[in-house]
């Protein structure tokens, strides 16, 4: 490891002018895009075709409430990852890059909340009409907790660690 600082946290390569940066950073996040809505899509899927099927008529109505904000919060997801790319087609002539850029960071992060949810409301939903509320609650704690701390605290620590690197 080098002293140098790490200029992804910073947003920059050496030599690199803010246009570039930008243009690396939106590719950057449009590829993440690309790896996050297939999986998003076929859950989606999967959902607008549960309740059409045979066994679904045995849900509970705790059963029926969590399909609903899954269903609601998987959409919401969809549509928060969806949008960068049509905000690109829609302003990309405009010279608008930057701020699809920085503002679609941000509705990204909150999709990926939404697909949190969601995922983690999936394994309640499957896990309590299979085993019951105990291993539904187990299932769903432990899932929570894995997003929780992979996507959001770890990220959040290591940031943390970076800044005290850089400024101490």
């Amino acid at each position: 490891m080098t002293n140098e600082p790490d200029t992804s946290s910073t947003g920059g390569e050496p030599g690199e002018s803010e246009k570039e940066r930008i243009d690396r950073n939106f590719t950057e996040l449009l590829g993440g895009l690309r790896v996050a809505l297939p999986g998003i899509q076929v859950l989606f899927a999967f959902l607008l075709i549960l309740p059409f099927q045979q066994g679904y008529v045995k849900v509970t109505d705790f059963q029926e409430k969590v399909y609903f904000a899954v269903l609601i919060c998987t959409a919401i997801s969809l549509a928060c990852l969806i949008a960068t790319p049509i905000r690109h087609r829609i302003l990309f002539r405009g010279g608008d890059k930057r701020w699809i850029l920085f503002n679609s960071n941000k509705v990204v992060i909150v999709g990926f909340v939404f697909l949190a949810v969601a995922s983690t409301g999936s394994i309640l939903l499957i896990s309590d009409f299979i085993y019951g509320s105990t291993a539904a609650a187990i299932a769903t704690a432990a899932v929570a907790l894995t997003f929780v701390w992979l996507w959001f605290v770890s990220p959040v620590l290591e940031h943390g660690r970076e800044e005290k690197a850089v400024s101490g």
